[in-house]
């Protein structure tokens, strides 16, 4: 019976590809996949980066973390500022998609003006807002006008987290509608004739066929809008430093205090790895929906 031959990888195509894969290949581990070992090999460790060094401690800092109030807050702060930004993050650019893709006239226009946010520095609209909302702002002048008294937003244990919270909104709106446009226009015209033969009112084509239709791009907005809040430090640094009382303070700002406040890096890189593990859990939800979808 004659050998069958198999195909080596050293073959002309293979070899092309890897040839063509390599670059990325290496600035993948070398920037992506090398830090992430290396930081959780890190949060085994304790000790700085100084003369002294590093030394293992196995699974101290993870239990340190469970032990420590201040964490539990901020995971507290985190997920109340993340699905309290999400939500809404989804629903009105949801809403502002549908309205102009009906509308024609200055769909161009409108939609540049809601994107522009998503293209300006979270640092410069954080001090945007700070001064809007500081006791002497303009959102303050604003209720005056009504009788109502000053009230200081970034200094009150209940008001400063939604004003992170609007903040974050306002920023992801616009990409979030320029994502559901697109998807809005994936959907065939033919769908929403035959549901107006049909007698279907605007609701039910929203609910039938617009939802079903945008269920792709519904898990991909949930889920790169749910990482872009959990990644949130420029706002909190800007704004409120975590106060007031740690009530504003979030994972990623919490990181950064004990790594390069306290200089805990092995403490910090627990908490890091805490972060990924989230992250990684929002894609692989993102995966097996989208598997499911195909």
């Amino acid at each position: 019976m004659p050998k069958i031959s198999t195909k080596s990888w050293l073959d002309n195509d293979t070899f092309a590809a890897w040839t063509f894969l390599a670059p990325a290949v290496i600035l993948l581990g070398l920037f992506v996949l090398w830090p992430i070992a290396y930081l959780f090999y890190l949060s085994f460790t304790a000790g700085s980066f100084t003369s002294t060094g590093t030394y293992w401690v196995g699974f101290k800092n993870y239990w340190r973390l469970l032990l420590n109030p201040d964490f539990w807050q901020v995971i507290g702060n985190t997920v109340y500022f993340t699905v309290a930004s999400v939500i809404p993050s989804l629903v009105i650019p949801l809403g502002l998609a549908v309205l102009l893709n009906r509308s024609m006239a200055l769909r161009g226009v409108l939609r540049s003006a809601y994107f522009l946010p998503s293209i300006i520095s979270l640092v410069a609209a954080g001090l945007g807002f700070r001064w809007l909302f500081q006791t002497s702002g303009p959102v303050n002048a604003f209720l005056n006008i009504f009788g109502i008294p000053a009230i200081s937003w970034l200094g009150d244990t209940f008001w400063a987290m939604p004003v992170l919270i609007i903040l974050s909104i306002w920023k992801q709106l616009g990409f979030n509608m320029v994502v559901f446009l697109a998807g809005l226009q994936a959907i065939p015209p033919s769908r929403y004739e035959a549901a107006e033969l049909d007698g279907a009112n605007g609701w039910r084509q929203f609910w039938h066929i617009t939802l079903p239709g945008l269920r792709p791009t519904l898990i991909f907005a949930t889920v790169t809008t749910a990482i872009f809040t959990l990644r949130s430090f420029e706002q909190v640094y800007v704004m409120t430093g975590g106060g007031p009382l740690n009530t504003t303070n979030l994972l990623v700002y919490y990181i950064y205090q004990e790594a390069f406040g306290q200089f805990d890096f092995g403490y910090a890189a627990a908490a890091a790895t805490v972060l990924l593990a989230m992250a990684l859990v929002l894609v692989y939800l993102q995966l097996r929906t989208w598997e499911e979808e195909v």
